[in-house]
């Protein structure tokens, strides 16, 4: 076994040799033995739709935390990967490429256009897949799916028919969100509502009989030309006589009825209200409940129709204004006020969605949402955090009815099938006649399912549901959904619908939400702002470990989190820090091998120094916050205290004292700071693989080593016998000591490496014996000549810096060390420039102008420049009136 790394730790030609190594040797492929707890995630597919983002990556970087983990833990693990065809999405991608060769869809009909799309998919599915392998993701790839693919097809249409079977997928004429853009009708989720300036215009319906008119209020004054009534509350006494009665619509020469009904607010408006049962999801309801006509006047290219007379073929909005012109022309506009509003936008192309009437497939949800609402009080599926409780269950309790079909052609095709006979089939099989007539002029609907549809049966359809498969038995339910807060209502919710439908079980036991990755001043990254970062680009400069990295230290459970180079950079240098330590502890290991460590688990013997009870004991600590926080989904406090345990106890203090006896100790000292160094570093590299597996794989197969790989190797347990509590304590008081006398060198810039006298005061019988104790630790890492401990000093030092750490008065006399007259002046003189600098800043940012127009990561920067300024200052200043006194002493 080579023991030796290179001196610098290169990712780019670790890591894809390292995801090989793990492929060839199965590692990520679940084992599926009955025996053993399994844990199962199933990964939220990525659309084939493009490239990667850093939302994924994050999400993804989560999954494979707990896979690894779960893993390392003796679970039968299992991460099922896969792909969404994402209808709508993928289709608009098509048809754009298609335009560039000066075609589209209907150029090629469906069965050539289907074709095209297939292409795309395999080309993007390859693109993606690499992607996620570059991020280090531990899938079983052996179990891969597409929401297309045979199986998940064969799922999505036993789940139609069997709804429909049940009454609870109908087809039927309903108010639908339809997008001009797309072509297709949108469920309400698919519909975002942005706050817009509009006009809200006040018009007049003369009375058909009689003088007189009823005020009514739209923003929306096109649509008035499919109004069938006015409606008024029946208990308005302001309308009581005029219910019943009629009016004329004003440019269409039509005389419509006044209605009494309940739905409309008497105190809103003129408390009359236009109906338009065609265009308005309430004045549908409104003109069902009265047999109102419905008048299609917006067709679905988002043009006016022949329903609406002259204005027919016009554009919506130019039909607007024309409206608006004519009946200003008859004296019938009131008057048009400004009017702020939410208008709705299809979520993937940004226009302006329209109300249609439009007969289209639906499933009943009531009955759905009811057992789901349940499952989530009774905690059979819970949220992390807790609050997105909340979230789910005020969306479930007030679901309305799920239009699932879609306009396009690229998705699974409704297996439904039309006679002219008049009859419908839905079938799991193509029929070949009609059943009623027994004829074979079958049609099938041309529509396709929304995407989200055969998402919801993601964590059984991947399964081998409806088969009963072994997977299904062994692995489902699954363990945890890992996803962002955007999609609760799109994906989470209809995926324990479906569950609890299908399997009489929930898909998932908890659902932990993260947040969105926004830029560094807390803006979402898009196209349009030009923020965006490709995480292929961070891990072909800074490897994935440091992008997984960055990304789990910013995170917290269900909040956002921000993206800033300098993390980015920090996270390089943990890496490099590791690195430089393992190089380090490979060096020294002499002729240690496999042979001489203990049993897996088990910690090596003493008799040990100070120095190494109390690493075992923090390593120890570690080991269980680490488990700890992980069990609890805090992984970024998990990784975080990671962190401070490698780079401070290990690296910065551990590994120093170690030297002492490596370099200057007995060959029995040798072989026990041998022993230690490497039981520490193999469980510490344990701890990390979740997070950082391509650097910590690496390392760990260098090391001495029981076991084939870390990927596989057991996860490191509390152990009682690593309790020090008390060298825990004693090393803590040397530790405040050394980082004090440091502190005073540093003050008046002793170089490291020179050595100079200190002296300790202990005030306390116990801090005199560590300090005896540690001496050693303290000469070598405070690089002192002669160290004196005296309880009983009377006279302080002359010419001496002074501190307190831990009730040890700390001397550090500067004769023949500092000249104090230079310094002193020195230090004037960088108060006053630091004093000038911070007065410079802070001038700026009292000045409106400078605030007001420079863009805002400019005023961040200078503030934080202020900031730095007056920390500087501060310390400078202290450091100043401590040799001053020194001078005098």
């Amino acid at each position: 076994m080579e023991t030796s790394i290179p001196k610098v730790y290169e990712p780019q030609k670790v890591e894809d040799p390292r995801y090989d190594f793990w492929i060839k040797g199965e590692y990520f492929r679940a084992k599926g033995e009955p025996s053993r707890e399994t844990f199962t995630i199933v990964i939220p597919p990525p659309n084939v739709t493009g490239t990667l983002h850093m939302g994924h990556a994050l999400d993804n970087t989560l999954q494979d935390i707990l896979i690894r983990w779960k893993r390392m833990q003796g679970f039968d693990t299992l991460w099922v990967p896969g792909t969404d065809h994402a209808g709508i999405a993928t289709q608009i991608k098509v048809e754009e490429h298609l335009a560039e060769e000066g075609l589209n869809r209907y150029d090629l009909g469906r069965e050539k256009f289907l074709e095209r799309v297939w292409e795309w998919k395999e080309e993007y599915h390859e693109r993606i897949t690499n992607q996620l392998k570059k991020l280090g993701v531990s899938c079983d790839w052996s179990r891969e799916r597409f929401t297309m693919d045979e199986g998940c097809s064969r799922a999505v249409r036993e789940v139609f028919v069997s709804l429909y079977e049940r009454g609870l997928i109908y087809r039927g004429n309903y108010i639908i969100n339809w997008c001009p853009r797309c072509h297709t009708a949108l469920s309400d989720i698919e519909v975002e509502h942005e706050d817009e300036k509009g006009s809200l215009t006040y018009m007049k319906y003369p009375y058909a009989q009689g003088e007189g008119y009823v005020m009514v209020a739209t923003t929306r004054p096109e649509t008035m030309l499919g109004d069938t009534a006015v409606a008024v509350h029946p208990g308005d006494e302001r309308y009581r006589g005029l219910v019943g009665k009629k009016v004329v619509l004003p440019l269409m020469n039509r005389e419509i009825p006044v209605i009494g009904d309940e739905f409309v607010d008497p105190q809103f408006g003129s408390g009359a209200v236009k109906v338009t049962p065609a265009h308005d999801p309430n004045d549908f309801m409104i003109g069902l409940r009265h047999e109102l006509e419905q008048v299609v006047v917006i067709g679905d290219d988002g043009k006016m129709t022949a329903a609406a007379g002259k204005y027919r073929d016009m554009d919506r909005y130019h039909c607007r204004r024309e409206v608006v012109k004519d009946l200003e022309s008859l004296g019938l506009i009131m008057k048009v006020d400004d009017h702020e509003h939410a208008v709705g936008h299809c979520q993937r192309c940004s226009t302006v969605i329209e109300p249609l009437l439009s007969k289209q497939w639906f499933v009943q949800m009531k009955p759905l949402a009811d057992p789901a609402i349940k499952a989530v009080k009774e905690k059979r599926t819970e949220f992390v955090p807790p609050r997105f409780t909340k979230t789910y269950l005020n969306w479930v309790e007030n679901i309305r009815d799920w239009c699932i079909s879609r306009q396009i052609w690229w998705g699974h095709r409704v297996p439904a099938w039309y006679c002219p006979c008049g009859k419908t089939i839905v079938s799991r099989t193509e029929p070949e006649t009609c059943p009623g007539c027994g004829g074979g002029e079958l049609k099938q609907d041309p529509d396709v399912l929304d995407t989200w549809f055969s998402s919801a049966l993601w964590p059984f359809s991947t399964l081998g549901w409806p088969e009963e498969t072994f997977d299904l038995k062994h692995f489902f339910p699954t363990s945890v959904l890992v996803t962002g807060y955007d999609i609760i209502y799109f994906w989470v919710a209809r995926m324990i619908f479906m569950s609890l439908e299908f399997m009489n079980d929930v898909p998932f036991q908890e659902v932990y939400i993260h947040g969105l990755v926004r830029d560094a001043l807390g803006r979402k990254m898009s196209k349009s702002l030009g923020n965006g970062v490709d995480p292929l680009e961070v891990i072909q400069e800074y490897g994935a470990d440091t992008l997984r990295f960055t990304l789990i230290t910013g995170q917290a459970p269900g909040n956002d989190q921000r993206w800033r180079q300098e993390n980015v950079e920090a996270s390089r240098n943990f890496a490099n820090k590791i690195w430089n330590a393992s190089r380090f502890v490979l060096m020294n290991l002499g002729d240690l091998t496999e042979k001489d460590l203990p049993e897996q688990g088990n910690p090596p013997t003493g008799p040990f120094s100070l120095a190494d009870r109390w690493i075992l004991h923090r390593y120890n600590q570690t080991v269980r916050e680490t488990t700890r926080l992980m069990e609890q989904y805090a992984l970024g406090d998990a990784a975080r205290e990671l962190y401070e345990f490698i780079w401070g106890d290990f690296c910065d203090w551990y590994i120093e004292m170690s030297k002492i006896d490596l370099y200057g100790g007995q060959e029995e000292d040798q072989k026990r700071s041998r022993s230690v160094l490497c039981f520490v570093l193999d469980g510490t590299l344990r701890l990390l693989h979740p997070f950082m597996p391509f650097l910590s794989e690496e390392i760990w197969q260098h090391l001495p080593h029981k076991g084939e790989a870390l990927i596989v190797a057991s996860w490191p347990e509390q152990d009682p016998a690593l309790e020090f509590t008390e060298e825990d304590q004693d090393m803590s008081l040397l530790m405040e000591v050394i980082k004090s006398i440091r502190n005073l060198r540093s003050e008046v810039n002793i170089h490291p490496r020179k050595r100079c006298n200190v002296v300790l005061k202990p005030t306390e019988a116990a801090a005199t014996r560590v300090l005896l104790q540690g001496k050693t630790y303290i000469h070598h890492l405070a690089s002192t000549e002669e160290l004196e401990i005296d309880p009983d000093l009377k006279e302080q030092p002359g010419q001496a810096l002074t501190s307190v750490a831990r009730g040890v008065e700390v001397y550090l006399p500067l004769a023949g060390l500092v000249d104090l007259d230079k310094e002193i002046a020195r230090l004037g003189k960088e108060v006053t420039r630091l004093k000038k600098e911070a007065a410079r800043a802070s001038g700026k940012l009292n000045n409106q102008g400078f605030i007001s127009k420079a863009p805002p990561e400019v005023v961040e920067k200078e503030k934080n420049k202020l900031e730095e300024y007056q920390e500087t200052l501060e310390t400078v200043q202290s450091r100043l009136e401590e040799l001053q006194k020194a001078r005098m002493a």
